[in-house]
């Protein structure tokens, strides 16, 4: 057996776990694996296929012997594809492709931020934000955002977390975990609070764009005069349901590109050559299954919102895109289980309803917003339907 005693992980790794949503996935499968029939609304990833075109495009591709290293900052047809789809006018040199928009947020916080600068960031806020801000030894600044404020950064409450230390705003819309989508109007007004404060860069997580049920606006379009320090960040994984191929992008001042493309260029250089071809058919193929999918998501998301608002003790607010409802379990805290334990806290619900209805489900807690819970309904609708069910049953259960 190897000697291990000597192991030390760096401050850095030190600060970095797993995420309570593989915690709660863990937690699933081993009860699955003991032969339980459980359901799990904890992962944030389609249930459609790759539309058949784009995998063609990949099989192409590898036949013709693009299988080799890719310029760090992505093939110029791929950056030519995602300048041209932007929707607001911008140039490749504009554009860094890297494998999946989460190494496009670590790439702009590793390349920007100091130890003890600030990133402000509204809750409930997707997990992986807070951890790779951790590893980038900055601050976050979680600024609360819950149901009453629709899940909403007011113009009021950022100028308020703003200090000479705030390096970035990260706004994600539609958002992960609640859902809400930032009007035109919305954007605008936190774009007249941050004119003010000039050191202030805005990172617009925008992998949800095509799944909305509302207009949607891209804060490049609401805020032209600050595309000099915004970051956007975007995707085939969600729409184009390309999970599994790994492709993000960013699309930035030239400036901040180089510095982000030099340190990929030291994790992972160039991203896959086959998927960055596949998602040039993504971008530039039809695009009629993004409506047809986006309405079969928002039949779900009515299915799921009126089934929770149905069950005592649950408010459940109606999201404006992706794929996830957050609703307040508080309605249910201080009610006993039939075990004899009382429900103090969203995780505590979480664990109830793991264990009596098999359903796992992710607490707020995990998004900086203790008091709700997460349900994805990227799954059937018959899934959903029985994992409603349960979920009534169990919380009836409560006394």
């Amino acid at each position: 057996m190897t000697n291990i005693a000597n192991f030390r992980r760096s401050r850095r790794a030190s600060a970095l776990n797993l995420s309570e949503i593989a915690h709660v996935s863990d937690a699933a499968e081993a009860l699955r694996a003991a032969g339980k029939p459980v359901l799990t609304f904890g992962t944030g990833e389609p249930d459609f296929p790759t539309p058949v075109h784009v995998i063609e495009a990949a099989h192409q591709a590898a036949l013709r012997g693009d299988t080799t290293y890719t310029s760090t900052q992505g093939t110029p047809a791929l950056r030519q594809a995602v300048a041209d789809q932007a929707g607001f006018e911008t140039d490749p040199a504009e554009v860094l492709i890297s494998t999946g928009a989460k190494q496009v947020l670590s790439n702009a916080l590793l390349a920007t931020v100091d130890p003890g600068d600030e990133v402000i960031v509204p809750a409930p806020y997707w997990t992986s934000y807070s951890d790779i801000i951790d590893f980038c030894e900055a601050t976050l600044v979680s600024v609360p955002c819950p149901a009453s404020s629709g899940f909403l950064l007011t113009p009021e409450a950022l100028e308020m977390a703003i200090t000479d230390k705030t390096r970035w705003l990260m706004l994600n819309s539609p958002g992960n975990p609640s859902g809400v989508m930032y009007s035109a109007d919305q954007l605008r007004a936190l774009a007249d609070v941050l004119r003010r404060y000039p050191h202030v860069w805005i990172l617009a997580d925008e992998i949800y764009q095509h799944i909305a049920y509302v207009p949607f606006t891209s804060f490049r379009n609401a805020a032209p005069d600050l595309a000099d320090r915004t970051l956007i960040v975007n995707g085939v994984s969600k729409a184009y349901a390309m999970t599994g191929w790994r492709i993000g992008w960013g699309i930035g001042p030239v400036p901040l590109i180089k510095a982000m493309t030099a340190i990929q260029g030291q994790s992972t250089s160039g991203a896959c050559s086959v998927a960055q071809a596949a998602s040039v058919a993504a971008l530039t193929g039809p695009q009629d299954h993004l409506e047809t999918r986006s309405t079969e998501f928002r039949a779900r998301r009515d299915l799921v919102v009126q089934g929770l608002n149905a069950i005592d003790g649950l408010i459940c607010p109606e999201p404006s895109g992706a794929f996830y409802v957050f609703p307040s379990c508080s309605g249910v805290f201080g009610q006993v289980t039939p075990q004899g334990k009382t429900i103090e806290t969203d995780a505590d619900y979480c664990s109830y309803l793991l264990d009596e209805a098999l359903v796992a489900l992710v607490p707020g807690r995990a998004f900086g917003l203790p008091g709700y819970f997460r349900l994805s309904y990227a799954y059937s609708k018959a899934e959903l339907r029985e994992g409603l069910r349960r979920i009534a049953a169990a919380t009836a259960e409560l006394k």
